[in-house]
């Protein structure tokens, strides 16, 4: 299948490819073909989302056609080699981070991980207990609010107060660091589970690209993916359970914001997800945009600003709604991942984002760095 369901001919895509016996490439596509269009004055996406009016000048800019979008997705494939032709995660010199819990339905299972301390046997009983007391109270909660306070008082009345409930429904958004430069994998490629870890799930996102004057330039697909043990067991081990080889995908393009496409499309949009187990078992899930508690420019002022600044800019993980709990072994237990599962996130106006799943150990070790995409465009004459 195509790293896009239902192609818009006119949207503006970007994206980057590793093409055999070059290096990265950065790319666009013009109907069916995947053009290269990196040069001296675009060498890096970093740079090309750098470009006043881009969406205008992209049409124009003048590159080589290196293959059909059926060959790129064909040949994008767990199995390819370092330097076989094959589909990069859209991004190079930018941070890459991630805001977290910004969606208060979905908060209470944060709670219910950090209440288990891990355990997803104690999982379902903690559900019961705190669904009784929150109720339908998170419902269209605007975190900060008069209302929002109100349910904290009442949540640390019952003892259920956590760091979960204070980003979620508090004023200041959770926005922590996912991954370095270059270090999320794309479309195709396997996403790895650090092997302590023995809960864990999907986590179907939208991801905002921004330059480095924090204006959001375009938007792609993510897969943040989470251990709910390893997090669960305390809030402080947010970046072991986050932060490990191959442990996000994003991709397969970035779509940019243009007249046709827009920060409305993104609120207004509609994740889907399955997760197909070499078990049979399938999971299918849902996150809608529609119910974030943190409009999504929000959590963008959040990040960048006076306070703190970013000259290669970042790509920003929203957050996501969907949170399994369907038993797929021991009634009770929730989902967990297996390894070989085929995880697909679908958006209509942003296509499709598709992983494997393995070991982080047993995923291909990351190694091109920046100082190694330094040297590879100096070798180029793109510096």
């Amino acid at each position: 299948m195509l790293p896009r369901s239902n192609p818009d001919p006119d949207a503006l895509l970007v994206g980057r490819v590793w093409r055999p016996g070059i290096g990265p490439a950065i790319v666009t596509l013009r109907d069916d073909e995947v053009v290269d269009i990196t040069s001296p004055g675009t060498p890096t996406m970093r740079d090309l989302l750098e470009h006043e009016e881009l969406p205008l000048h992209l049409p124009d800019m003048k590159g080589e056609t290196i293959c059909t979008l059926a060959d790129l997705t064909a040949a994008s494939v767990e199995t390819a080699g370092e330097d076989d032709l094959h589909l990069l995660a859209p991004l190079d010199l930018q941070a890459v981070k991630a805001s977290g819990v910004t969606f208060a339905e979905s908060m209470v299972e944060r709670v219910i991980e950090e209440q288990a301390a891990g355990d997803p046997d104690r999982a379902e009983a903690i559900r019961k207990k705190v669904q009784a007391v929150i109720g339908d109270s998170l419902s269209g909660i605007e975190p900060g609010s008069d209302k929002a306070l109100e349910v904290k008082r009442v949540l640390q009345a019952e003892g259920l107060w956590s760091p979960y409930l204070e980003v979620g429904i508090g004023p200041y958004a959770e926005v922590f660091t996912k991954c370095q430069p270059m270090a999320s994998v794309g479309w195709g490629a396997a996403v790895g589970l650090h092997p302590i870890s023995t809960w864990n799930n999907p986590e179907p996102e939208i991801v905002l690209a921004v330059n480095s004057r924090g204006r959001a330039v375009g938007a792609t697909l993510g897969n943040d993916v989470n251990l709910r043990d390893v997090e669960g067991r305390s809030a402080l081990l947010l970046g072991k359970a986050k932060d490990n080889n191959a442990s996000c995908a994003i991709g397969p393009f970035v779509r940019l914001f243009d007249d046709r496409y827009t920060m409305a499309n993104v609120e207004a949009a509609e994740l889907s997800l399955t997760v197909q187990g070499e078990d049979g078992f399938a999971l299918i899930g849902h996150s809608s945009m529609t119910k974030i508690s943190r409009r999504p420019m929000d959590i963008l002022r959040q990040t960048i600003g006076r306070h703190h600044q970013y000259p290669d800019g970042f790509f920003l993980f929203l957050g996501t709604l969907f949170a399994p709990v369907q038993d797929r072994d021991t009634p009770g237990q929730g989902f967990t991942h297996k390894m070989g599962d085929v995880v697909t996130i679908r958006e209509e106006g942003l296509g499709e984002l598709r992983n494997i799943v393995r070991l982080s150990t047993e995923a291909p070790e990351w190694s091109f760095g920046t100082g190694a995409l330094m040297r590879n465009l100096a070798g180029r004459n793109l510096l």
